[in-house]
C-alpha cells in the first residue's frame, strides 16, 4: 500500500505512465531510421530489450531511486519492474520471489495498457516451462491463471495513444509509403504530402511524420516554405499545428484540436449556401468550411502567423 500510494500520488491519472509506454514503443520501432510502425516487425532481441527500456524510462520519468537487489526503491521498499506485451505474461526471476513487482502491460494493436502491483508469492506462481539450449529450465516463474486476481491494479486497460500508421486501412498506408517511390529528390516530402492528403480530420503526431518522412529534418516537411502546408494549398488542404492560433482554427472547424507536436489536416472551400450549419472559420477575410465530395478544389487560405510580432523602437 505504501508503494501504491506513492505511485498514485506521482501520477493520479496514469498520464505520465501512458506517455512513457508510448514513447518507449516508438523508441524501439525507431521509425525515422527503419520506417517501422508495427511491434510485430521488431526482432526478438528488441522485444526482449523492451522490458529494460520500460524499466529505465519509468525510473527517469519518476526519479525513482535504484534498489539494492531490485530495480527501484520506493518508500524504502524494493520493487522489481516487469513488462510484457501479453497480459499476465510476466516472467518473474527467482531473485524477485516474495518481493513486490510493478507489472506493466501494453499492446499497441489494442491501444491499451495496464500497470499493477504484485507480491511474487512462490506458492502462487508456477515455473515457466521454458528450457534453455543446454536443456536446463530457465528458472523463471509466471502467474497462474487462478491467481490473476492477486494483481492490485493501479490502472487497468487504459487507452494507449493510438499508433496511427498501425490502425489506418492497409490501402491508405500502402499509398502513403509508396508515394514518391519514383522521386530521387524528395521521396520523404511526397510521403508526408500523401499522409496529410489521405488522413484528414485526425491528429497526426510528430512520430508518425518522422516514420513517414524518414529524414532528420522531418518537421520541415510539414511547414510552409516547401513543406506540405504549401504543397497542398492548391488542393484546398489546411494543416493546423499545435500553435494556439492554429488550434483555434481547428476548433472552429470542428476538428480534433492538435496537441503538442501534432497536426491535423482538412480540405476546405469558401463557404457557400449549402455549407450553412457547418462549422466554419474566417481566414483572409473570407469564411471557410469543410469541403464536401462534390466541392471542386479551391486554393486554401494561409493560416494565421505563428510568431509574435515585436514592435520596432522609434
Amino acid at each position: 500500500m505504501l508503494v501504491r500510494g506513492h505511485l498514485l500520488g506521482l501520477d493520479p491519472k496514469g498520464e505520465r505512465f501512458a506517455r512513457v509506454l508510448r514513447e518507449t514503443i516508438d523508441q524501439l520501432l525507431d521509425g525515422e531510421h527503419t520506417g517501422r510502425y508495427d511491434w510485430d516487425d521488431l526482432h526478438k532481441t528488441e522485444k526482449t530489450h523492451a522490458g529494460t527500456l520500460v524499466e529505465i524510462n519509468l525510473l527517469r520519468e519518476f526519479g525513482f531511486a535504484s534498489g539494492i537487489d531490485m530495480d527501484y526503491l520506493i518508500e524504502g521498499v524494493e520493487v522489481d519492474c516487469k513488462f510484457s506485451q501479453k497480459l499476465y505474461g510476466w516472467m518473474i526471476p527467482p531473485e524477485a520471489l516474495d518481493e513486490i513487482c510493478l507489472v506493466v502491460w501494453a499492446d499497441d494493436h489494442q491501444s491499451l495498457w495496464s500497470a499493477g502491483l504484485l507480491r511474487a508469492n512462490r506458492d502462487k506462481l508456477t515455473t515457466s516451462g521454458n528450457v534453455t539450449k543446454k536443456g536446463n529450465r530457465d528458472g523463471k516463474f509466471r502467474l497462474t491463471r487462478e491467481h490473476h486476481s492477486l494483481v492490485s491494479w493501479l490502472w487497468h486497460k487504459e487507452p494507449l495513444e493510438e499508433n496511427l500508421l498501425l490502425h489506418i486501412s492497409p490501402d491508405i498506408r500502402a499509398a502513403i509509403f509508396s508515394a514518391g517511390s519514383g522521386s530521387k529528390r524528395s521521396p520523404g516530402q511526397a510521403r508526408v504530402n500523401e499522409l496529410f492528403r489521405l488522413v484528414q480530420k485526425r491528429r497526426i503526431s510528430r512520430t508518425v511524420v518522422r516514420t513517414v518522412a524518414q529524414q532528420k529534418d522531418y518537421m520541415k516537411r510539414v511547414r510552409y516554405n516547401g513543406g506540405a502546408r504549401e504543397k497542398l494549398r492548391n488542393e484546398g488542404i489546411l494543416i493546423c499545428g499545435d500553435y494556439p492560433n492554429h488550434q483555434a482554427v481547428a476548433a472552429q472547424l470542428g476538428l480534433p484540436v492538435p496537441q503538442e507536436g501534432e497536426n491535423v489536416s482538412i480540405r476546405v472551400v469558401e463557404a457557400k449556401p449549402h455549407h450553412q450549419g457547418q462549422p466554419s472559420v474566417v481566414l483572409e477575410g473570407r469564411r471557410w468550411a469543410e469541403a464536401g465530395p462534390a466541392d471542386p478544389a479551391e486554393r486554401a487560405p494561409l493560416l494565421p502567423e505563428t510568431k509574435k510580432k515585436t514592435n520596432t523602437p522609434g
